[in-house]
Parts: structure tokens; C-alpha cells; sequence
């Protein structure tokens, strides 16, 4: 329907040219496969520019006569490029003979015969060609078939469009078609060609039809739609009525014509009731749709309509979560973020009923991903709670409640949320902690008790709380000394009535028989002792079970809770005697778990750094002398650290979003800049002509003499032929610019350079054989698809053909490498993903570092700059004073492809800096890679000093 196109053909051997004389004897003597290639020839070299005009009598001759449909269809591609007119501009005598053979296909009884004819007719704009032919595509209208009524009314409409004067009534034939006309397709092209013609004319057909607006075939009413979206730019006075129709046609059945119409209301109205309308509509869509990208896409028009209007789609937020019902995670990512941007004070209550009821379904539910979605689901409610403070004490209700249903992973993110809520809501303080204590009971996850144990420590403010936890703690840890008593229990179990008779030396006897006593006596059986001799894993208390497990850090965490609860005591000024038991208590236990780690009753040794970690905290229970320096250390500055924390991420947030607002928000005086009149190349960012954007010259300029750097040598220059390449690089391809130079004397025949790859690349297209003369330069271009962020090598060589026709020399060219750093951008993601997929991701490269870098600030600002990689440690971790530095640094590809490395570096007092980087990534290209350029920024050394002799 629009302007003309233009076809590109490639043609693979531009040296090897057919004669006119080769192909007319082809298309004189060959059968109808040698034709239809010769055929194919003649059009490649008819686009590539020669149009073989001594051509057209044989083909009129042999080709036109021929009834092979192929044959056929080739005929017509060749009618549409053949030149038409002599050099004096006249038309060509044989066209009479063409003209002839198109009346006669359009009165072919074949009606796909007509119809493909009908359809060439639309490219043709000779107007001496089509006066002959329109007497028979007016005939074509009324065809019996209706494939060539809807091509006969659209090559209508392009005659008209060339010559006006050949159909000069053009619009009222198609007018009366349309009332006359039962086949839906033909009636859309007719009203489609319609408006273009006569726009008074389709108006009345659309005032006719209003009745009967929603029974109407969908395609009539997406054509409606688009004829309604272009009439009301140039008329905006009708804007109201438009409005108003389209908001009948939005009833529609199809869904296609609902997207439509509701896209077409948002642009036609800013009215609210007709965005609500629109935005019920696209949920509608959402939810009842089966294909998960029109979900999303839905979804992202809601989002639009949002940032547009925002304010009016608040009551859809229920709504928008029955898309939850989708299999789909990532609709069901979609759906939460949309509607937590939709929430407010008055319906974040329903909308976290929602989610906890999902949340309790998830549980349940034995999907592949429903931990996955769980985790969702407690990101969405951890950012209602941190919003609205009035939900923040029943989510965490919820929240606790459902920790023994999670997995680790989420239970861990519960315990994150409560970290933060404890810290931004001192008046929730009490009652959290309260339930805290009372929700541990089901944790099953160290971890979990790690991060509990941090909040009862830095939380529990009150005399009662800390009474209350140290209780929790006593219970969940059980008789101790831990060593004392596991030995007990394991004598109490092996004990059996031959162990009593042969002096207790057996102890692989069967777990049931009398119990031995420390006394030697035989315990009476009671409820109580029943209990005690069949103590299993199961019956330990949940924090001994898992310091027996091996895990000291817990330990250490643990003591370093009692210490605090402890130190809390004195600064409350509690009781003397009560902070005497509890602190000889608490120094029971942590003796306790050290001495159970030296043990075998332990699953593993404990670890150097928790037990120096134990050590330290005993002594500071001891030390009397720096009390207020060790309650200040324990009790203020770590909390203070942990609220640094959180400042620094929701500055962060605010400036994401300050710096979103500010670059779509425009100042009241603001000039108003149109782009279309704008020829002076855009002086500000925004005035950027459309034709200047289309061609890529206002984008930013390259430096021409930059590309010298990046040439490279691809063969010798003592080879018969001269190659370098300048590479460039694009987003998901590389393009190889090559020069060759003939250094010889002699034409180097049937020339063609070949690339092969290693890695993740492939060769889309195959340069062009050519002759080249002495001396002479010949200029090819190949593109690369890259497919991944993976080291790449192109090799490949140069072919030509030699004095006699079997001869051929080959000259092998040099190995070119992809620079995998142009597809490695730095990016950011949580600490939680971060660590769940550093989890996940099988590829580890371990790269030991030695480099004479003077400090470790500049040698991690030198591998962030060498890799492409983002430092997510925050900035007061890594600190000029300290000797040591540990930092997490991230990245993706181009290709969506996620590189982790966690860099672990120390400055020796009198040497470089040694320590390694661990690099993991999902696949091992990408590990291997990024290993690769640690090493070589590793390998590079201040410049030594030159010392003189």
C-alpha cells in the first residue's frame, strides 16, 4: 500500500558473469528447470544493475507461452524490473505483447492466476501499460471468487494512485462494492482503500454500520480502529464521537480488536473513565489470553498507562493479581511489579490478603518453580510492609507464621525483611521480637538462626525481652556442658544388660535394655527415662542439632548474642546476682561449644576463625576494665553500621528515581522544539531530525584515524596478495572489513576470501568472488553472528585461481580474536541473587594474584576497569587504612549471560599483592574469559625504576 520498496539480491559470484548470448540460447533450447534458472539470473543481474534490454523479445518468445506455474511467478517478478521504455523515453513496441498476455491472465478461469495477476498490477506504474487494463479489473470485481475481488480492489486503488484519470470514479465503485460486497476480507481491503480515497465517503459507511458496530466481522473493526486513530489527527474535533465509538467496538468478541480498540482509546481520550476503561481491558486481556508474551505485553501497557495517568488504574490493582493464576513465573513477575506500583494506603490491606492467601497456596503446591515463586511473593510483601507502616506488623505475623513452610532460601529473606522493619519501626520493635521468639521453634536453617539471633541481639532493648530470648536460647541449646552430656546420652544408649555383665566394656549392643546410671544403679523406666534413651537426632534442640552438624559459625553468631544480651543487662542495670547467672551461663556455653568442637561428637572440627571468634568474646565477658568501650563496640556500632546500610540503599532508590523523573519531566518554559522542522543537525538533545535519525548521522560521529588503531594485518607483505581487516563490533554481530592488494603483475581470477570460527560465532554471509587486476585493491565485508560473551576466533584464507584452469593458490590469513569485553556491561543486582546464583552456577575459575599494584583500592578500580565489572560491596567496606579487601563484583552480557567474582586481595608490608579472584558464570566460555583478563591486569607491573650504573 505504501511507496515502492527496493529489493537487494546477492549475488555470490560477481566474477563469473553469463553472456546475453548464454541466455538466450538457455531460454531457447533449455527445458523449464533451465529456464526458471536462467530466469533467477537474469533478475539478479537485472537488480544488481544491467538490465539486459536485448532480453525481453526471447522471453516474450520462450518464456511467456510456458504453463509452469514457477515460470510463471518469475515472468511477473521479471515484468516488474525489465526496462519498459526506450532511450528516447517512449514505450517499447514489445510491451504491446506483454500487455496482451496480462489481459489475458486476468481473464484466466485459474482465479489465483487473476488474483496473482491483479497483485502485479499494484507494482506496476506505467500509466500507458494500465489504461488497457483497467476495463478488465473493473470486470474482476465482480468475480464470482473472492481471492480476486480483494486483489481487484486494491489494484484499483494503485492505478487510481498512479493516474487518476484512468479511474476516475474509482472511489464510488469501491463504495458501492462495499455495500454489495458479503466476503469480509474484501470488504476490510475496500474500506481500507476507502479511506485513503475518499474520507467523507468512508465516514459515512462507518456512520451507516454504528448500529451494528459490535456484530461486525473483527477485521472490518480493526479497520474501523485504524481509520478512526489517523482521522482523528487530522480532525480533532471529532475526537468526542471517536471516543465514543471505539468504546462500542471495545465489546468486541475478538481479543485482537479489544488490544486495538483499547490502545486507540488511551490516544483518543485522556478522560479517566476512558483510561480505566482501557486499562480493564488490557487485564481482561491478561487474565484470559493463554499466550504468556500477550500477558506480558498487557501487562506492560497497563504499566505505560500508569506512568501516564497516574492515580486512575488504582482500583485494578485486585485485578491485575488474577493473572497470578498463570504457570508462567515471569507473568507472575510481571503482575506483582505492576501492581505494587498501583497500591495505596486504601487498598494495601486487600492487596496482601491476596498475597498471603497465594502465599499459603504456594506452600502447598508441589510446581517446579513454587519456591522460585515464593521468594516473589515475600519480595512483593516485604515492599508493601517497608511502604505502609499500618500492614508492616500483620505481615510480619504472616510472614513468621509460613518460615517453617519455606526453604532456606526464602526463610533467610524473611529474616532480611525483619532486619529492616525492626530498624525503620522502633514502636514494632517489641511485639516482633516477641514473635520472633516465639516462631523459632520451626526454623530448620542455621542460617536463619544466624540472622534471628543478630536482630534478638541488636533488638531486644527491654529487661523482659532479653529474659525472654535468653530463655529461647537456654531451650534451643539443651543440657549442657554439650560434651558432658552427648557422652552421657551415648553411654545411656549403647548401655545394654550385657554391657552391665561384661564390666561395660561392649558397646555395640542393640539401643533397648536396662539403663546403667553414673552410680552403677539401674534406672527405673518412667516416661522420662524412656525419652532420654532413645534420644535421636530428631529430639535435639535445633541449635545443637546443628552445632553437632558442624556449623561453629552459628556458634560464634550464637556467642556473640549472649555477649550482647549480657552487656545489655549492665547498661539496663539489672540485678547483680541475675547478671552474674547469666553471665556464667553464657560462659558455660560458649566453653561448651568449643570444647564439642575439639571433640568426635562433632559432624567436623570447629574452624580456626570461630574458635578465635568464641576465645574473643569469652574474654570480653571477662574484662572488667573497658566496659564502656566493649558495650559501645557491641551495643551501638554495629547497629549504627547496619543503619548506614540502609541509608545508603534507599538514597540509592531515591536517586534511581529522582533521575527517571528528571529525564521524562519537562520545566514549565521549556521551548516547545518540533523534530520534523528542525534541519540544523538538533542543537539540543531532543531536537533530533527524523531523517538524520533514520540514517544514523546525528548519532555521535566516529573518528575516522580511531579505526587505524584497530587494523589488523592479516597476511604478510611479502604474499602474492596483501589482506588487513579493521574489526567492528556491534551488538550481537561483528563485521570484518577487508582490504585485499594484488602485488602481483597478473589479474588474480576468481578471487573469494573464506572465514571459518571457533567458539560461539557464525558466518552469516559469504563475501563475493571477483577478479582482481594488477596492483588493484578490491574492499570486502563479511558479518559475524555472536552469540555468546565466549572467547571467539576467526581463521580463515584467500583462494584465487592460477595460470590453468585446475590450478589454485591458497594464502593462509592470520587468526583474528573477539574482544569479549564490547559485549561484558557492568550491572548491578542484591546481595540475595547474587549469593543465589553464586549457588547456582556451576563454572568456577580460581585466579591466584601476585601484582606489584601499589595499593588495593587501585588494583580493584584496575580490575573493574579490565573486566567491565560493577563493585557491589559498598564503598566504607573497602578501606585505604586496612591491609586486606574482599569485594563482590558483577556483570552481564550482551546475550543476558551473568559473570560473578569475588575478589579476595591483601597488601603485604614489604612485597605486591597477593590473593586470588574466583570467577562463576553458567557457562564455562564465559568463566574462562574473564579469567583470562584477571590474569593478564595481574601480570601488569609498575614501570620499574631505571637505576643508573
Amino acid at each position: 500500500m505504501g511507496d515502492s520498496g527496493y529489493t537487494l539480491i546477492y549475488d555470490p559470484n560477481s566474477a563469473s558473469k553469463t553472456s546475453v548470448s548464454e541466455f538466450k540460447t538457455l531460454l531457447e533450447k533449455g527445458k523449464d528447470d533451465a529456464k526458471v534458472d536462467a530466469m533467477k539470473k537474469i533478475l539478479i543481474t537485472i537488480l544488481n544493475g544491467d538490465p539486459l534490454p536485448d532480453l525481453l523479445m526471447h522471453i516474450i518468445r520462450f518464456v511467456m507461452p510456458s504453463k509452469n506455474k514457477e515460470l510463471k511467478k518469475l515472468l511477473y517478478h521479471y515484468w516488474e524490473v525489465c526496462p519498459k521504455l526506450d532511450e528516447n523515453g517512449k514505450m517499447r513496441h514489445e510491451m504491446i505483447l506483454v500487455c496482451n498476455a496480462i489481459q489475458r491472465d486476468l481473464q484466466h478461469p485459474n482465479e489465483y492466476i487473476r488474483g496473482n495477476t491483479l497483485r502485479y498490477l499494484t507494482k506496476l506504474k506505467e500509466p500507458d501499460l494500465l489504461e488497457t487494463l483497467v476495463p478488465n479489473v473493473r470486470q474482476c470485481l465482480e468475480h464470482r471468487h473472492a481471492y480476486v475481488r480483494k486483489n481487484a480492489v486494491f489494484a484499483l486503488h494503485s492505478i487510481h494512485k498512479v493516474n487518476d484519470h484512468l479511474v476516475p470514479d474509482a472511489d464510488e465503485l469501491i463504495y458501492k462494492f462495499l455495500y454489495d460486497e458479503s466476503d469480509s476480507v474484501c470488504k476490510r481491503n475496500a474500506f481500507v482503500c476507502l479511506g485513503d480515497l475518499n474520507r467523507d465517503a468512508a465516514l459515512q459507511y462507518v456512520q451507516d454500520n454504528i448500529a451494528i458496530i459490535e456484530t461486525l466481522d473483527p477485521l472490518i473493526q480493526l479497520a474501523f480502529i485504524e481509520f478512526i486513530r489517523r482521522d482523528s489527527i487530522a480532525n480533532p474535533t471529532l475526537k468526542s464521537q471517536y471516543t465514543e465509538l471505539v468504546t462500542e467496538i471495545i465489546e468486541s468478541s475478538s481479543n485482537v480488536v479489544v488490544y486495538e480498540a483499547a490502545n486507540a482509546l488511551t490516544v483518543l481520550s485522556n478522560s479517566p473513565q476512558s483510561i480505566l476503561l482501557a486499562g480493564s481491558k488490557f487485564v481482561d486481556l491478561a487474565t484470559k489470553e493463554a499466550d504468556n508474551n500477550v500477558k506480558i505485553i498487557t501487562l506492560e501497557r497497563i504499566n505505560e498507562l500508569h506512568r501516564s495517568n497516574p492515580g486512575v488504574l488504582q482500583e485494578l490493582s485486585l485485578e491485575i493479581l488474577r493473572v497470578l493464576s498463570s504457570q508462567d513465573l515471569d507473568v507472575r513477575k510481571k503482575a506483582l511489579e505492576v501492581t505494587l506500583q498501583f497500591v495505596t494506603s486504601r487498598n494495601v490491606e486487600d492487596v496482601v490478603k491476596l498475597l498471603k492467601k497465594e502465599l499459603q497456596k504456594s506452600s502447598s503446591a508441589n510446581e517446579e518453580k513454587s519456591a522460585e515463586y515464593r521468594q516473589l511473593l515475600i519480595n512483593a510483601i516485604h515492599q508493601l510492609a517497608i511502604r505502609f507502616v499500618e500492614v508492616a506488623a500483620n505481615v510480619i505475623d504472616l510472614l513468621l507464621d509460613s518460615m517453617s513452610d519455606l526453604n532456606t532460601t526464602a526463610a533467610y529473606e524473611v529474616i532480611t525483611f525483619v532486619k529492616e522493619v525492626v530498624e525503620k519501626f522502633p514502636a514494632l520493635r517489641k511485639s516482633i521480637i516477641t514473635r520472633l521468639i516465639t516462631a523459632l521453634p520451626a526454623v530448620k536453617s542455621g542460617k536463619v538462626f544466624r540472622g534471628a539471633f543478630w536482630i534478638i541481639g541488636e533488638y531486644a532493648h527491654e529487661e523482659s525481652l532479653v529474659q525472654e530470648a535468653w530463655r529461647y536460647i537456654r531451650a534451643s541449646i539443651g543440657e549442657v556442658p554439650i560434651l558432658a552430656s552427648e557422652k552421657k546420652a551415648s553411654e545411656g544408649v549403647t548401655s545394654t544388660d550385657d554391657s552391665v555383665q561384661n564390666g561395660g566394656s561392649d558397646h555395640s549392643g542393640a539401643k533397648k535394655g536396662p539403663v546403667v546410671l553414673p552410680d552403677g544403679t539401674y534406672a527405673t523406666e518412667s516416661a522420662l527415662t524412656a525419652e532420654v534413651t532413645n534420644v535421636t537426632d530428631d529430639d535435639k534442640p535445633p541449635v545443637r542439632k546443628q552445632i553437632l552438624s558442624g556449623d561453629f559459625y552459628l556458634g560464634a553468631v550464637l556467642s556473640s548474642t549472649l555477649v550482647k544480651l549480657v552487656l545489655r543487662m549492665q547498661r539496663l542495670k539489672a540485678q547483680q546476682s541475675v547478671l552474674n547467672a547469666l553471665k556464667a551461663e553464657a560462659l558455660l556455653i560458649m566453653v561448651s561449644i568449643l570444647r564439642v568442637g575439639e571433640s568426635s561428637f562433632a559432624a567436623k572440627k570447629i574452624d580456626e576463625d570461630s574458635a578465635d571468634r568464641i576465645l574473643s568474646y569469652i574474654k570480653v565477658l571477662n574484662d572488667e576494665e573497658d566496659k564502656e568501650l566493649i558495650q559501645s563496640g557491641f551495643l551501638d556500632d554495629t547497629k549504627d553500621a547496619f543503619r548506614a546500610q540502609i541509608e545508603t540503599a534507599e538514597l540509592k532508590k531515591a536517586e534511581e528515581a529522582a533521575k527517571d523523573f528528571h529525564e521524562n519531566a519537562e520545566q514549565v518554559d521549556d521551548s516547545i522544539s518540533f523534530r520534523q522542522f528542525d534541519k540544523d543537525g538538533g542543537k539540543s538533545s531532543s531536537s533530533i531530525d527524523d531523517v538524520s535519525l533514520a540514517s544514523g548521522s546525528s548519532l555521535k560521529k566516529e573518528d575516522l584515524s580511531s579505526r587505524l588503531n584497530k587494523i589488523l594485518q592479516l597476511t604478510g607483505f611479502s604474499d602474492p596478495i596483501y589482506a588487513e581487516a579493521f574489526v567492528k563490533v556491534h551488538q550481537y554481530d561483528v563485521v570484518l572489513d577487508v582490504l585485499l592488494v594484488n602485488q602481483t603483475t597478473t589479474t588474480l581470477r576468481n578471487l573469494s576470501v573464506e572465514f571459518a570460527t571457533l567458539g560461539d560465532l557464525k558466518v552469516v554471509d559469504k563475501p563475493a568472488t571477483a577478479n582482481v587486476g594488477p596492483h588493484g585493491f578490491f574492499k570486502i565485508q563479511t558479518t559475524i553472528k555472536v552469540t555468546s560473551a565466549d572467547t571467539g576466533v576467526i581463521f580463515g584464507n584467500i583462494v584465487y585461481d592460477g595460470q590453468h584452469s585446475d590450478e589454485s593458490t591458497i594464502v593462509i590469513l592470520n587468526d583474528v580474536h573477539v574482544d569479549i569485553m564490547d559485549y561484558i556491561k557492568p550491572a548491578t543486582c542484591t546481595e540475595s541473587q547474587f549469593r543465589k546464583m553464586w549457588n547456582e552456577f556451576e563454572w568456577e575459575n580460581k585466579i591466584t594474584i601476585k601484582s606489584q599494584i601499589s595499593t588495593l583500592k587501585e588494583y580493584l578500580d584496575e580490575l573493574m576497569k579490565g573486566t567491565n565489572m560493577n563493585c557491589l560491596t559498598p564503598g566504607a567496606v573497602i578501606g585505604e587504612e586496612c591491609q586486606f579487601l574482599s569485594a563482590n563484583l558483577y556483570s552481564r552480557s550482551s546475550f543476558g549471560e551473568d559473570a560473578l567474582a569475588n575478589l579476595c586481595i591483601e597488601k603485604q608490608s614489604d612485597g605486591p599483592i597477593i590473593g586470588h579472584v574466583r570467577i562463576r558464570s553458567k557457562g564455562q566460555g564465559l568463566a574462562l574469559s574473564l579469567g583470562d583478563r584477571v590474569a593478564s591486569i595481574s601480570r601488569k607491573n609498575k614501570a620499574a625504576a631505571t637505576v643508573k650504573v
